[in-house]
């Protein structure tokens, strides 16, 4: 009996996950299928090309439109109010949610109101972010800040909850400070719940922009996708909804690299929070 099967009950065989090459080509097949569907509906006239047009207009339409610049243009305006008020209010939040384990009253004070804040529907506040701060690049970085912050308060006070009260004892007995034990203790414990939360705060950081893009804008692609919408090129929509798709996917990818290395810094900190130096 192998070591991997030696805890399981007789005649159950372990089930081993799926190659990760296997996965891959899965996930790649099914995209090519889903492409080449539309391509043969479009040109075949199973499908209504002036709603949905075909794949390969979409990309002809997106060349001409990076030839002009144009899409550049916007890919960058977009992508960089997106990643500021990311980091803007991922920052601001994480520290919030951190400062809690100070003070036990004020994370209880502040627990239903965060929930409250959360719920609220923020990008209702686009037309008056629009009137306070003009339609340019600033609105859009404060929607993104509005969307993500209180998610990353919220994520950084569940874990500063869940530090180990015995560990907490332990630093204490050892004669540590409050500062030392937020900074070798509370901090690495809360890692693993703020980073976690950086998936959730991408999108939601996405979905800030675009709507402040959609709402009043000079530039980016949600104010292309209007401008698209309004004057029936429907291929110039599809085009901005295929970039949005592939910037979201970006973003998510890299904020997966970002998770990977922030948790190899503090894993081990967290593995020696036993003890403080």
């Amino acid at each position: 009996m192998s070591k991997k099967t030696a805890g399981l009950p007789a005649g159950v065989m372990e089930v081993r996950p799926p190659a990760r090459w296997l996965v891959a080509l899965g996930r790649w097949g099914v995209l090519v299928l889903l492409l080449g569907l539309w391509e043969v509906g479009g040109r075949f006239g199973l499908i209504d090309r002036f709603y949905f047009s075909c794949p390969s207009e979409i990309v002809q339409t997106a060349i001409t439109k990076w030839n002009t610049g144009d899409l550049g243009r916007d890919i960058a305006y977009t992508a960089t109010s997106t990643l500021l008020g990311f980091f803007l209010g991922t920052a601001v939040g994480t520290c919030i949610g951190l400062l809690f384990w100070f003070s036990r009253s004020a994370a209880r004070i502040a627990d239903p109101w965060l929930i409250v804040i959360n719920a609220l529907p923020k990008l209702a506040l686009a037309p008056i972010l629009v009137i306070l701060f003009g339609i340019g690049f600033s609105t859009k970085v404060v929607l993104a800040f509005l969307m993500t912050v209180v998610v990353a308060a919220m994520s950084a006070s569940g874990g500063v909850a869940s530090v180990d009260p015995a560990l907490t004892s332990l630093f204490y007995s050892l004669k540590a400070g409050r500062l030392k034990i937020f900074l070798h203790l509370v901090v690495p414990s809360a890692m693993r719940s703020v980073t976690t939360g950086l998936r959730v705060n991408i999108g939601l950081s996405m979905a800030g922009t675009i709507v402040g893009e959609f709402v009043a804008s000079d530039r980016g692609l949600g104010r292309m996708i209007v401008y698209a919408g309004t004057t029936f090129d429907l291929k110039l929509v599809w085009v901005g909804v295929t970039v949005l798709s592939l910037l979201s996917l970006a973003m998510y990818l890299g904020v997966v690299g970002l998770e990977k290395l922030l948790d190899r810094i503090w894993a081990p900190a967290g593995r020696q929070q036993g003890t403080p130096s």
